[in-house]
């Protein structure tokens, strides 16, 4: 049999444990900022797609020597890339106008990646990809706290009583002072069933500080706390 269709268990073994670590930095980075898939799920991806690699191109050795046998080692691999999909579709969640978890489930489609180049031997490829992805995750999310700075964008969180129309009135009252609306997040929280979160994205006119506008939602009827995030 050619050597070209088998490997020893050992390097089965080193290859597995190569997509367990590999998946494991870029989960970690997920894991710390709590994204919808962490620590866990980015290791069973990458080993998981290690495995099915592993099993398209050695699986099937005892095969190759017969007649009229033609060998497609990518054919179970390109299901995975297909089907991580599903598996990235469920981390996008869409809470009120704010939609997250699309850097997850594109962080989840490039593990998966990496998990397919280790178990294909491709080592390289697989260890600059999860460097590559750790350099950028953590450099643009530096760039998004840089451009928020500067833009004057602030968190407002506001506690308020869950009463038809209150996020509308707080939202007026924003941009009677001069803070332009870009992002709402509503969050019930563990709080009793009369109470939400709504979380305001603001940008913040020269002339107003954040003092001001927090001053201003405290005097709507119904917010029990304002903050700024």
């Amino acid at each position: 049999m050619s050597s070209a269709w088998s490997i020893p268990y050992w390097e089965t073994a080193f290859r597995l444990f190569m997509a367990v670590l590999l998946g494991g930095l870029i989960g970690w980075e997920r894991e710390r900022d709590s994204h919808p898939a962490g620590f866990r799920t980015h290791i069973l991806v990458c080993l998981g797609s290690a495995l099915i690699m592993l099993i398209s191109i050695y699986g099937f050795s005892e095969f190759m020597e017969e007649e009229n046998v033609r060998a497609d080692p990518a054919r179970l691999a390109a299901q995975v890339v297909s089907g991580i999909g599903f598996l990235g579709a469920g981390t996008i969640l869409r809470q009120g106008f704010t939609v997250s978890g699309l850097t997850t489930a594109a962080s989840l489609w490039v593990v998966a990646g990496i998990g397919l180049a280790v178990g294909a031997g491709y080592m390289f490829g697989a260890a600059l990809t999860t460097v590559l992805a750790l350099v950028s995750l953590e450099l643009l999310n530096r760039l998004e706290r840089l451009l928020v700075r500067r833009h004057r964008l602030k968190n407002i969180v506001v506690c308020v009583r869950d009463e038809p129309g209150k996020m509308g009135e707080i939202a007026s009252r924003l941009g009677e002072v001069g803070a332009s609306i870009r992002k709402v997040t509503i969050d019930e929280g563990d709080l009793e069933d009369d109470w939400i979160y709504i979380s305001f994205t603001v940008r913040l006119s020269e002339e107003i500080s954040t003092p001001q506008v927090l001053e201003e939602v405290r005097r709507v009827p119904g917010v029990k706390e304002v903050r700024s995030g």
